[in-house]
């Protein structure tokens, strides 16, 4: 957010000599972020004037719309002649008064300007828009002056713009919507400094009268607590915003539009209620505010047409029937609290004006504008909470700004139809801040730092009550506080927001820094070294290691091609997504990490491999809802175990992704592209590096989505399946728009046994016997089901088994193949024989011959 200066004054007696880092100080110790506090006077120099334009030649035979301009300027160019100037902004006309930097004048951004010839003309300066002037972010138009503004042609525009004034550039953060105000931050600041404030939202305002403003219905009262409405009738259509509203509207980078449209953003800065204007004649019937419809549409102020679902709350006009919502419930003309629609919005050509101030749901405003990617400023104000009793004061200030500047009359009519609950009290401890904070806060002392903020605080017996069910309630003797918060502060529903309050406003700084004991350390669990191991075996291989977000989107299981009964589809929803196009957790690593893959494919890297560690959620279905359980004290064991029974299975994975070479080709060969044994090998490797004897693993072949069917093998330990890797489906990698061939793994951390207590191995210092069998088999067996039946059959004496040639030709015939390993002997207290290693050779032969049929080659 961004204020002047000296709209704050008006609220609050900020000291005339404070200086900015004072004043940045003061904000930072209330805990708002300051991102920049600039004195505008010193951001443009040189000479920076009111101009009027006198003529206007359009030039052509270029790409985008140019003009050429003779500006009056006065005498501020030293000749009083007409000054040239080339601009390409369409937005003003003869006649207006713009803000021209001559030559020798330097913008923000150390732009210097002089006098050039382009487009075939001289140009001597420039006009000037918002952006250019480092007033806001709008760069759609230059700069027009209100015609009520009194400086004349050659005066100097700083004044006129605001450039005389100092901008303080805030981040709200979302607890703090009230700081989202010029009523709110002068609050905070008189509290920091200890000057008085004045209350703009204690105005005046009539209440709510038998004949309302315009008919009006609401149906959901939930969404929307409070309506009000008032009309005003007879409006100048071509009555101007006064200057000094369109200078803090261009401070503040909100763009000027129309006068009705202008107030409404003008005392949504002020106020910090957001409001909206519609023009009267442009509604056919009552207004009803209520759900949208599934599948209703709406074309908001911005031009797009936008389909609803039923958590949007609309304001429909009930005189247009509508065939998606039924009779009577007339056809959406506002996205309510988010933007206005088209039909309704506030024309060149409007007299009526129907200005609306609300108070919505902020849960239901977020999800709307996340949902339709519409992070409007009302929208923004919405989702932190808005104090619902400023909307009559709202409303009086706005028909007053447009009868007074627009002309017309307002109507005595007004509507308020009023569904606020008034806040909870909040019962507080007097000693709670001190034991929390560490700092002594004397009872008077937490009472009056509460009514600062604008709680109502009463002092209650000497003892807590008796009722455990008591908001803020603990065991124990003392004082206690009954506080209720302000209307403008709903932020406030704990004892730990009270606290907070009261060590914010006594000072940060008072908090002592101790860091606390450290206890002696156990050094790394059996599952993080784990965890580390895997984690290095992979990055070892050529794995780069990814983190992504563990949200996925809704379409994810079919473009998966996971069947309707797997039990990776149930996934567990969340109820605040961060986007609505990914509202579920991941059930698998390969989602976000295909996804991952995409995104390095499409910026150019052909070669990936990648792998991932981290949890997937799976859902606990009728389990129910989790109890509900407070601040105020620690939870019983029992409410743990029922909150703990919700909360979804969170298995750790670890999950490989590969496209493309593993090898790279170049001048020292041809080089070699990732396979699926490739990612199986990837599976055993994080079996090894996970503490898993490979006597214990076993590999074959399987189905399972999204890989292959044919070129898929599980993993299993102990005959109990803990992962699959393979080459994916074809199917999935065209859907997912992926390169062909792209192999994956995912193995279940989780379900590994604990790693045996390993003892170190025996080193034998006697020569090994080396000896290479080819074995000739039906190509369908697996080779690993050969390796394991040449390790049962050569006994005790065998070393070591590696398949190191896979061989097919027209001799072997058709289906069959030759796999070569090489076996490695050797006796742990004595050279072997010939004739034992031989004997050894001949039994594991024997044993792969027994159970699939295999032949020597070549005997």
């Amino acid at each position: 957010m961004r204020v002047s200066v000296s709209w704050l004054r008006e609220y609050v007696d900020l000291p005339t000599d404070l200086p900015t880092d004072d004043l940045e100080q003061a904000l930072v110790d209330l805990g708002i972020e300051v991102e920049s506090i600039v004195d505008l006077r010193g951001t443009v120099t040189g000479p920076l004037v009111v101009g009027e334009v006198l003529e206007i030649e359009e030039l052509t035979g270029f790409k985008k719309p140019i003009r050429f301009c003779r500006v009056d300027v006065g005498a501020a160019n030293g000749t009083g002649e007409p000054q040239e100037i080339v601009c390409g902004a369409r937005n003003f006309a003869p006649g207006d008064r713009v803000v021209v930097i001559l030559p020798g004048g330097v913008l923000p951004g150390n732009f210097a300007i002089g006098a050039r010839k382009t487009y075939g003309r001289n140009s001597n300066g420039m006009i000037c828009s918002a952006k250019e002037l480092g007033l806001g972010d709008d760069h759609s138009g230059i700069i027009v002056l209100p015609e009520d503004t009194p400086a004349k042609p050659g005066d100097d525009a700083r004044p006129v713009v605001g450039l005389d004034d100092t901008v303080v550039e805030l981040e709200i953060t979302p607890d703090r919507g009230y700081a989202l105000s010029v009523r709110g931050l002068a609050r905070e600041l008189s509290h920091a400094l200890g000057v008085p404030f004045r209350d703009p939202a204690l105005a005046a305002a009539p209440g709510a009268t038998d004949e309302p403003a315009y008919p009006v219905h609401v149906r959901d009262t939930v969404g929307c607590d409070r309506f009000a409405a008032r009309m005003v009738r007879g409006v100048d259509p071509t009555a101007q915003t006064p200057g000094w509203m369109a200078q803090r509207l261009t401070v503040a980078g909100i763009r000027s539009i129309s006068l009705p449209v202008d107030i409404t953003n003008y005392l949504m800065l002020e106020l910090g209620q957001p409001m909206h204007a519609f023009d009267a004649d442009r509604i056919t019937g009552p207004l009803v505010v209520r759900r949208a419809e599934p599948g209703e549409k709406l074309t908001t102020l911005d031009g797009v047409t936008r389909t609803l679902v039923a958590d949007d709350m609309v304001i429909c006009d009930a005189g247009i029937p509508d065939a998606v919502a039924g009779e009577g419930a007339g056809v959406p003309i506002s996205l309510a609290a988010v933007m206005g629609g088209e039909t309704s919005e506030v024309i060149a050509s409007t007299t009526n004006v129907l200005f609306e101030a609300a108070h919505w749901d902020p849960a239901m405003v977020g999800r709307t504008a996340r949902r339709h990617k519409l992070f409007s400023e009302a929208a923004k104000r919405w989702e932190r909470g808005v104090d619902p009793t400023l909307a009559l004061v709202a409303l009086e200030k706005a028909v007053r700004l447009l009868t007074e500047h627009g002309g017309g009359s307002a109507g005595p009519e007004i509507l308020d139809i009023d569904h606020v609950r008034p806040g909870a009290p909040v019962t507080l401890p007097a000693d709670q801040p001190s034991r929390r904070i560490g700092v002594t806060y004397s009872t008077e002392r937490v009472v009056e730092l509460l009514e600062q903020v604008g709680c109502t605080v009463t002092r209650g017996a000497d003892r807590l009550g008796e009722d455990p069910g008591e908001v803020g309630v603990a065991a124990g003797d003392g004082e206690v506080l009954v506080v209720t918060p302000p209307s403008w502060r709903p932020d406030l529903t704990d004892p730990a927001d009270l606290v907070e309050e009261v060590v914010r406003l006594d000072g940060y700084d008072r908090v002592p820094s101790v860091l606390p004991a450290a206890p002696a350390g156990r050094g790394l669990t059996w599952q993080q070294r784990r965890r580390r191991a895997v984690a290095r075996s992979l990055a070892e291989r050529g794995y780069a290691e990814v983190l992504s977000h563990p949200f996925v989107s809704v379409e994810l299981a079919d473009q998966l091609g996971l069947p309707a009964d797997d039990p990776r589809r149930p996934a567990v929803r969340l109820a605040n997504p961060l986007s609505e196009e990914e509202p579920l957790m991941r059930t698998s690593l390969l989602g976000p990490l295909l996804g991952t893959l995409k995104r390095n494919i499409g910026r150019g890297q052909r070669d990936v491999a990648i792998y991932e560690i981290g949890a997937v959620f799976h859902p606990r279905p009728g389990v129910g809802a989790p109890p509900a359980m407070g601040v105020d004290r620690r939870p019983t064991d029992e409410e743990f175990a029922a909150a703990d029974a919700v909360v979804p299975d969170q298995p750790r994975h670890v999950a490989t992704v590969t496209a493309g070479d593993l090898e790279p080709a170049g001048w020292w060969g041809a080089g070699r592209p990732a396979g699926w044994a490739d990612a199986v090998e990837a599976g055993r490797d994080v079996l090894a590096a996970a503490g898993i004897p490979a006597d214990r693993v076993t590999v074959r072949a399987a189905e399972h989505a999204p890989w292959h069917p044919g070129r898929c093998a599980e993993l299993l330990v102990d005959d109990e399946v803990v992962g699959y890797a393979g080459e994916l489906h074809p199917a999935v990698l065209a859907t997912l728009e992926l390169p062909r061939r792209g192999c994956a793994m995912e193995l279940n951390l989780d379900a590994l046994p604990a790693p045996p207590m390993l003892t170190g191995p025996a080193i034998s210092s006697f020569p090994p016997a080396l000896i290479d069998v080819a074995l000739v088999l039906d190509a369908a067996v697996p080779a690993a089901e050969v390796q394991r039946a040449l390790v049962e059959g050569a006994g005790p004496l065998l070393e070591d088994v590696r398949l190191f040639d896979v061989y097919t030709s027209e001799q072997l015939g058709a289906g069959r193949r030759s796999l070569a390993y090489k076996l490695t002997f050797r006796a742990p207290d004595r050279t072997l024989t010939v004739e034992e290693a031989v004997a050894a050779r001949d039994a594991a032969v024997a044993r792969a011959a027994e159970r699939f049929g295999a032949t020597l080659r070549g005997g």
